[in-house]
């Protein structure tokens, strides 16, 4: 009969430790309390290692005594220490210095070396009564490397009726963090085991304990494949607590940090790689070492991911790789960080892992020299920003035979375009570059003898390089330049940490668990009596964005928004919870920044907005009233630009408004909601909406109310990332060929101007002269074409010039005519200058809004399938035609928008709030009535005299607009009343803050 019980549990992980990884089993009586060690263990290391070091501390403290001083002292050391810097650095007694761990060599050229760490001694003992209060208090499994505990685990079998929750109760609720054992810092970790499922801590707190999931997971979520023939969990003891992989952590993984919290106290942290993490950064190194440089990884990992560990881990790992031949891999590590501003947590975290000082070297200042001086010196972690790589371009070119492993953190198509391509040309070796050749030769020998170089079976992949990128949503050319192409022709990434499994395992939040969409009902009407004619397509761009952008619409929004967040947000998070506004321009974060910080003011709201935007926004873009004004983001919000995150920190702060800032890489914990008034679509959507995700204690929702993009929409890009994400195809190649038959068939070149343009720019004795020289009948010969077909040839040309740079980094194959033809193009495309059609902007005075009315659509969460997300390739190029956008009267423009916009669904109330919502607006900006409102010498009283003339022009003009209102102000008196009291209040009110 099988025995279910937990002892059994016990017994068959204890047994595979002793069978297959040759750990010694030790018993209770073996450990000694009072100096949290097992002595017996650590003296039998010690004498088969440093025996001659031994010998002479015997020397100093006699025979009968050496041991009692030595453990004394190692558990002082220990105590003030901590576990990890003493195996790190080792511990000194009276001038003696001893190792209590060796770690695995870099090379097999030190064969003591090599023997003295088959010698570190690996124990285990059951139930470890480990308790100086309470002797009989015992913990199920104990680990020790040379006598020092390092281990510990709670083991529980659901077949018992209990499971690793009730293990996580028990270290929480019945392990004292003050027993010596259990205090931080003495032991890496604390396990809680079960057969289906493993977690850990580092630090026990009591209750407040934080355990992490240490799961494999399955079907790209949380948990761990079903096994059938052992435990699901046996990969902790089969591969975790492999000896070997135990030494690798302490020695490349663990890290004790400090760690603030939100009031600004520090506590120290003890980092243990994730599942994930390990199996990522060992996988990619082991591969690394057995097939050399020149290879691409892709490595797909979610946010939560802990992406700046993972790759700080894989640097220094990728730093101290050494071959078959015992030769370093890599001369430097250069980490490429797509911000302009040096990311400082990926800067900090690198320099934190650093084994050696003074191996790391960040490039924020003196960027061309300071890089080529690193690469020049040997560093071997290089941190830069992207655009330090074209600085420095000639300088790398003197460092011949290099080889470099570039890590890639957030790899997008930014780098698989010209700057990709600039910076293999600064890494690869000077006799492989295919713009230094130096012999007079004739242009097709210079390219075929230079570009063949780099030509490889690998993708023209410089063999000299490696690169490793680091993303959570690739593209389809990111996908194809770095990921792994399958049997099937399909590509996949090397390694994945889906953003399913970082949400179900708790470590970001899922952003679409109640998301609000709304609809926007509206009516125009024209306001002219004439019926002018417009460009249909342009008018109805202009039209659609007026309504949305329109005081009364922005009002409306605004005033929803508030109230949600003021009833729905504002107490979440422990009362600390934030909101962002992501609006669809820079003028429309001006209004609603100016039309939040009024209703604020009006409600009493007691919070406050910034606003974030870069650049200056004119006045009269905003409203016409603003005229020569200027709004700039440290103009609004007080402070200078580079203070706007650090400040949205402070509570007074509760509402980001944001135009193309802060919806990537922005880390907010507290930011709960999100309002969105701009068109999100692919990548975007899901980078956006994932500033949502960052988890906190007292986090436990997330909210989307979006009153642009419909759900159905939103979930398309999420399901291409929610799980694993794939490229269904590769490029077709021949793509260039058919973009070059295009281009040709427009007659503005010819093979003639191809070859005098790449004679010169491939030689390395050309002027720069002779390259505009060589444009100028092209340019002449484009220029006589019709404006259509000119603007239909530049499209195409850019088109050809952007897929080159990616395509010819991805075949397998070289054409020196593509070569050319992309030098010659890429040149010739600035030239062409075209003069956009104004967009007739005074279209939106010829117009009003008649009625508006925002209405709920759906409301919930957004289910995501669990299928693996397609990317398609590059699409095929097509013919350019510029759709005819017909002169049409304004009239029927503004006929067709209604029946479009569901003019039908508005009710009378809608039309009468949106003509009071225009008169307002009216008074507001007519300057008789802004004259006496801001005069000091007029009292209230004399401003309503002026405000009853206006009024009554206003209401004449609702004849044409909505008679029957107007009918009903002029005769019923105590409606009028009503009416024209609220707006004068509403009119004095808002012109008499605006002067103040």
């Amino acid at each position: 009969m099988t025995d279910p019980a937990e002892e059994k549990f016990e017994t068959d992980i204890v047994e595979s430790l002793v069978r297959d990884q040759k750990y010694i089993q030790r018993a209770n009586q073996d450990y000694n309390k009072e100096l949290c060690l097992d002595a017996d263990m650590l003296f039998d290391f010690i004498r088969s290692t440093q025996s001659e070091e031994w010998q002479k501390l015997k020397d100093r403290h006699g025979d009968d005594r050496v041991k009692e001083k030595f453990l004394n002292r190692l558990t002082k050391v220990l105590q003030k220490q901590g576990t990890l810097n003493v195996l790190r650095k080792g511990v000194k007694d009276t001038g003696c210095h001893f190792d209590l761990i060796y770690f695995k060599p870099e090379t097999a050229l030190n064969e003591a070396h090599q023997k003295k760490y088959r010698n570190n001694r690996f124990s285990i003992i059951r139930q470890l009564q480990y308790s100086r209060k309470n002797p009989h208090k015992s913990i199920d499994l104990c680990l020790f490397i040379n006598g020092i505990p390092i281990i510990t685990s709670e083991l529980k079998n659901p077949l018992n009726g209990q499971d690793v929750e009730n293990a996580i109760k028990q270290y929480r609720t019945n392990r004292d963090p003050a027993e010596p054992l259990l205090q931080f810092g003495r032991c890496f970790g604390h396990f809680a085991v079960d057969p289906h499922l493993v977690y850990m801590t580092t630090k026990l707190q009591d209750e407040s304990t934080v355990f992490l999931p240490f799961n494999r997971g399955y079907q790209y979520g949380a948990g761990n494949p079903p096994m059938y023939d052992d435990y699901d969990t046996s990969y902790l003891w089969q591969e975790i607590w492999n000896k070997d992989l135990l030494l690798d952590i302490i020695q490349n993984f663990l890290q004790i940090v400090d760690k603030k919290d939100e009031e600004g106290n520090i506590s120290r942290q003890l980092i243990f790689p994730r599942y994930h993490q390990l199996d990522a950064v060992n996988l990619v190194v082991e591969n690394t070492r057995i097939n050399g440089v020149g290879r691409k990884y892709l490595i797909q990992h979610s946010a939560g991911s802990g992406k700046s560990n993972s790759i700080a881990w894989m640097c220094n790992k990728l730093a101290g790789l050494h071959d078959e031949n015992n030769e370093n891999i890599f001369d430097s590590i250069i980490v490429i960080t797509d911000r302009r501003v040096l990311d400082e947590q990926l800067r900090n975290t690198i320099m934190a892992h650093e084994q050696v000082r003074g191996t790391v070297e960040a490039i924020d200042r003196d960027k061309s020299k300071r890089l080529a001086e690193a690469i020049e010196a040997g560093k071997k972690i290089i941190i830069v920003t992207l655009q330090t790589f074209p600085f420095a371009i000639e300088l790398f070119h003197k460092t011949p035979g290099k080889r470099f492993a570039v890590v890639i953190d957030e790899a997008h198509s930014s780098q698989t375009g010209n700057t990709a391509r600039d910076v293999r040309k600064v890494l690869v070796t000077e006799d492989t570059v295919e713009y230094e050749d130096e012999q007079v030769r004739d242009v097709e020998d210079t390219i075929n003898e230079n570009m063949d170089k780099i030509t490889t079976d690998l993708k023209l992949q410089p063999k000299n390089i490696s690169f490793y990128a680091f993303t959570a949503t690739p593209k389809n050319k990111t996908m194809e330049m770095f990921g792994e192409e399958q049997a099937d022709g399909t590509f996949e990434p090397f390694h994945l940490y889906s953003m399913k499994q970082a949400i179900e395992e708790g470590f970001i939040m899922d952003v679409l668990q109640n998301y609000t969409t709304y609809t926007t009902y509206f009516e125009l009407m024209k306001s002219i009596e004439d019926d002018p004619r417009y460009q249909k397509m342009a008018a109805k761009s202009l039209l659609k964005n007026y309504v949305g952008s329109s005081e009364y619409a922005i009002r409306q929004k605004t005033e929803l928004m508030l109230n949600h967040f003021a009833t729905n947000t504002i107490n979440r998070i422990d009362g600390k919870a934030k909101a962002m506004l992501v609006t669809g321009s820079r003028a429309n974060a001006v209004r609603y920044e100016l039309e939040f910080k009024k209703q604020i003011a009006e409600k009493g709201y007691p919070f406050d907005v910034l606003v974030a935007f870069s650049g200056v926004v004119q006045g009269e873009d905003v409203y016409k009233k603003y005229t020569g004004k200027e709004f700039t983001e440290s103009g609004e919000n007080g402070f200078p630009d580079s203070q706007t995150a650090e400040k949205f920190n402070e509570d007074e702060y509760r509402i980001m408004i944001v135009a193309n800032k802060f919806q990537t890489g922005f880390d907010q914990p507290l930011l709960h909601t999100m309002y969105v008034d701009k068109k999100l679509g692919g990548v975007d959507a899901v980078q956006t909406l994932s500033r949502l995700n960052r988890i906190h204690p007292d986090k436990s929702d997330t909210m989307v109310l979006d009153f642009v993009n419909e759900a159905e929409k939103i979930k398309e890009p999420f399901e291409r990332y929610h799980v694993k994400t794939k490229l269904i195809e590769a490029t077709d190649p021949n793509k260039l060929y058919d973009y070059e038959s295009q281009l040709r068939g427009f007659g503005v070149f010819d093979d003639t101007d191809i070859n005098n343009f790449a004679a010169e720019y491939f030689s390395s004795k050309g002027k720069q002269a002779n390259l505009y020289t060589a444009l100028h009948q092209p340019i002449r010969r484009w220029g006589e074409l019709e404006e259509d077909e000119r603007r239909d040839f530049k499209k195409k040309m850019t088109t050809f010039v952007r897929q080159y740079a990616f395509l010819s980094q991805i075949i397998s194959f070289f054409d020196d005519d593509l070569e050319k033809l992309y030098q010659f193009s890429r040149f010739l495309v600035k030239e062409l200058h075209i003069e956009y059609d104004r967009l007739p902007k005074e279209v939106t005075d010829k117009v009003k809004m008649s009625s508006f009315r925002l209405q709920e659509t759906s409301k919930g969460r957004i289910y995501l399938s669990d299928d693996e997300g397609n990317l398609e390739p590059v699409p095929e190029p097509g013919a350019t035609i510029k759709p005819v956008d017909e002169m049409t009267p304004l009239s029927e423009i503004v006929k067709e928008i209604n029946e479009a916009s569901g003019a039908e669904m508005l009710t009378d109330e809608d039309k009468v709030a949106q003509v009071l919502g225009n008169m307002q607006s009216n008074m507001i900006a007519n300057q008789r009535m802004r004259q006496a409102s801001a005069s000091e010498v007029n009292e209230k009283k004399d401003v309503k005299l002026i405000y009853n003339e206006i009024f009554g022009e206003e209401l004449n003009k609702l004849i044409d607009v909505n008679f029957e209102l107007f009918s009903k102000i002029k005769n019923e008196e105590e409606f009028a009343k009503i009416i024209k009291e609220k707006l004068f209040n509403n009119v004095y009110q808002a012109i008499t803050e605006e002067y103040s």
